[in-house]
């Protein structure tokens, strides 16, 4: 899961903030190559935008306790005597990181507007207080989603997040993020950061 705050002044970026966590390669679909994927966006971002990028780890944290979980079985609800073991990857202090990040910078009044890029109504406590503590900040959502344009299920936007916003988006058109791609390889103090033939 990845979260991520970005904060514009007027109609100037000052500053984008990333929240996430590391690819654990033990656990991803592509094994070191996810790894070094993630690794080689982050420093991609890192130097072709030094001064508006900023990154925020977090981590995770392997339940292998196995914990009880509900079997799931279509078309019924869950029963809760009905359980098998599950193993548990959990990502760690995002969202605490996130919700600090966003409220001190508005305490500290570096910043006229805030703008979450998320659709994780754990965030809304944070947006609630900012709303309440600094009255004349302004506040934006996007909910990274597609739009829809098929009857294919697209996650809701969370109604509650758009509530507490001065205003919102609900999508992120395909054209917008092709015209944000980074270039297929970018010079680094290393060694040049290329992108990966997998995501």
């Amino acid at each position: 899961m990845t979260t991520t705050s970005t904060m514009v002044a007027f109609a100037k970026l000052n500053l984008v903030k990333f929240f996430t966590a590391p690819a654990l390669p033990k656990f991803s679909r592509h094994g070191e190559e996810s790894m070094r994927a993630q690794n080689d966006y982050h420093r991609a971002l890192e130097a072709k935008y030094p001064d508006q990028f900023e990154k925020i780890l977090g981590s995770h944290v392997y339940e292998k306790d196995g914990t009880k979980m509900p079997l799931y079985v279509e078309g019924n609800y869950f029963d809760k005597k009905n359980t098998v073991r599950v193993w548990r990857l959990v990502e760690k202090k995002t969202d605490v990181n996130l919700a600090l990040a966003m409220y001190r910078d508005a305490n500290k009044c570096v910043v006229d507007q805030v703008v979450l890029i998320s659709n994780d109504t754990d965030t809304e406590p944070v947006i609630r207080a900012l709303k309440e503590d600094f009255p004349i900040l302004r506040i934006g959502i996007i909910t990274p989603r597609a739009p829809k344009i098929s009857e294919k299920k697209v996650r809701p936007a969370s109604t509650s997040l758009i509530n507490l916003a001065h205003w919102s988006r609900s999508y992120i058109n395909d054209e917008e993020l092709l015209f944000a791609q980074l270039p297929d390889q970018v010079p680094t103090k290393k060694k040049p950061a290329k992108k990966p033939t997998h995501w």
